[in-house]
């Protein structure tokens, strides 16, 4: 813990001082979010590695809690006099009745502080399951309410020490930091020659390799501490296919939380292989008949519907504030025995791995649906202390500059017992079968979503036939999951560079095995 405190020029003493001045006006909680971020990035273009870039992002963020009001604010520098401006800002803000404010520091800092105001609470309507009598309203955020007792701090913090040094979900063998940039260019080039000697329709190959490497440390008024160094390398590949007077393009990626030791011989014929994989079907692509029809969503990408029409209806915010389509359906069966939904920070170098999330709460793995029932909120501190459940580890933020709230990590669904991928076709009279999702909406009220197909195939008495493109899926959350036929024992986590938007964007992983659903409405022709 020495060098983060090195590292951002402070002291416990200080960190201390900068709670108690946070608390100062009446807060019932306060936490500190230091974070020293490095960013790089290298694009191939025509052949060349023509263009990178390189920035630092440094600062503390700092929150303070009174009631259901949030005050935060931030400081671009960490020497004492911002910090504690800061603090003194978020603690007034907290206190106050003022809707927004910002205050501008010094040249060489910025300290900026906004409000943010909690929903009126749950109906009792809304409260079902296995949750406390007080579920009907808001639990009073105090240090005896949804705080633990600060009795018990000292004993937390140790707990969150122990955590910290048993959770280690980032493997690096090879620091970035360490690594040469000038060396990772050769490996650009031959990621182009490779995909150009797979497919002679290759008509231009946009490659990027970025990284970063992020050291947080974090500080509650509880005296948790705690530290995390996060690294996270990028690869990412376009490419553009010609055929006659036609034109047809791929997008491959991969993300892992490990050091510079990902770029490696397997990654690059990984994603070689995958960029000109399915072009041949790509060309001979026709758009189907639409209508309602069985589908069977292939393993790994299709993850991207699991987290965007049900992964956000079981984040607990939404759900507190009775916007979710699942904020009364705790304790109920929402699909059939056997599914198992869960969202996991402990996956080894997952782009969703969380040693922490970013308020310090251990990294771990939360299971949602339970054998076909709703058994558990994606939940931060604040909404952890609404329902008296402990926090989930799902606190998270784009960066300092961003108060936490909850979000998804690696979200998946189980391996299940109905064969393979061949058996769930097999099954379907008339459907399709779709492997990878492009841009998609949700409404996280009704549950409604719509997302594009970049590719599938019809499925025609068991049979994959003619290749489908410009398609979209239509359905509804909470009824195609109810409607869940058949899961697969073929269980993958995609590995790709998702990010997901929520306010702020954090990184992401999702998967899930081969999965048939009874009937969504496909569109088409």
């Amino acid at each position: 813990m020495s060098s983060s405190f090195d590292r951002f020029g402070v002291t416990e003493e200080q960190l201390r001082s900068l709670v108690a001045e946070g608390l100062r006006a009446g807060g019932d909680w306060c936490d500190l979010y230091f974070e020293d971020t490095s960013y790089h990035s290298l694009l191939l273009r025509d052949g060349e590695v023509g263009s990178g870039g390189y920035h630092v992002d440094f600062g503390c963020g700092i929150r303070v809690l009174r009631g259901e009001r949030t005050g935060y604010a931030y400081a671009e520098s960490t020497d004492f006099a911002s910090l504690l401006q800061a603090a003194r800002a978020a603690g007034s803000i907290a206190d106050s009745a003022i809707a927004a404010t910002q205050l501008r520091g010094s040249s060489s800092s910025t300290i900026a502080a906004t409000q943010l105001r909690g929903s009126s609470g749950l109906k009792t309507s809304d409260c079902v399951g296995p949750l406390p009598p007080r579920c009907g309203g808001p639990l009073p955020l105090t240090s005896r309410g949804w705080l633990r007792f600060p009795e018990a701090a000292a004993a937390s913090a140790a707990a969150a020490m122990a955590a910290m040094a048993a959770n280690d979900f980032y493997p690096e063998r090879i620091a970035w930091e360490e690594a040469e940039v000038a060396g990772f260019v050769p490996f650009l080039q031959r990621l182009e020659a490779g995909i150009r000697a797979r497919d002679s329709r290759v008509l231009k190959v946009v490659a990027t390799l970025s990284y970063s490497v992020s050291d947080v440390m974090m500080y509650n008024s509880l005296g948790e501490l705690t530290s995390d160094h996060r690294p996270l390398g990028n690869l990412s590949v376009q490419v553009i296919f010609r055929q006659g007077d036609r034109t047809e393009n791929n997008s491959v990626s991969r993300s892992l939380r490990m050091g510079a030791e990902m770029i490696s011989e397997d990654v690059l014929e990984d994603l070689v292989s995958r960029a000109v994989e399915g072009m041949d079907a790509r060309f001979e692509a026709r758009r189907p008949k639409g209508g309602q029809m069985s589908v069977v969503m292939g393993a790994g990408a299709s993850g991207i519907l699991l987290h965007e029409a049900m992964g956000h209806a079981f984040e607990a915010d939404f759900n507190r504030k009775g916007q979710s389509v699942f904020s009364d359906k705790m304790g109920r069966r929402v699909c059939r025995p056997g599914i198992n939904i869960l969202d996991d920070g402990t996956l080894p170098a997952s782009r969703g791995a969380c040693n922490f999330d970013d308020e310090g709460v251990p990294g771990q793995k939360t299971y949602m649906v339970t054998d076909g029932v709703l058994t558990s909120y994606l939940h931060d501190r604040i909404s952890a202390g609404y329902y008296s459940v402990a926090p989930t580890g799902n606190g998270r933020r784009e960066s300092f500059r961003y108060n936490p709230i909850p979000r998804m990590r690696a979200t998946y669904m189980e391996s299940g017992p109905d064969g393979t991928k061949e058996d769930l076709i097999a099954s379907v009279r008339k459907g399709i079968y779709v492997d990878q999702f492009a841009n998609g909406q949700v409404k996280i009220g009704e549950g409604d979503f719509t997302f594009y197909v970049k590719s599938g195939f019809l499925i025609e008495n068991g049979r994959l036939t003619m290749p489908v493109k410009d398609i979209n899926i239509i359905g509804n959350g909470p009824e195609a999951l109810a409607d869940i036929r058949a899961v697969a024992g073929d269980l993958r986590v995609d590995e790709g560079t998702w990010t997901c938007g929520k306010e702020q964007s954090v990184a992401v992983s999702c998967g899930i095995p081969s999965v048939l659903i009874g009937k969504l409405t496909v569109g088409g022709e």
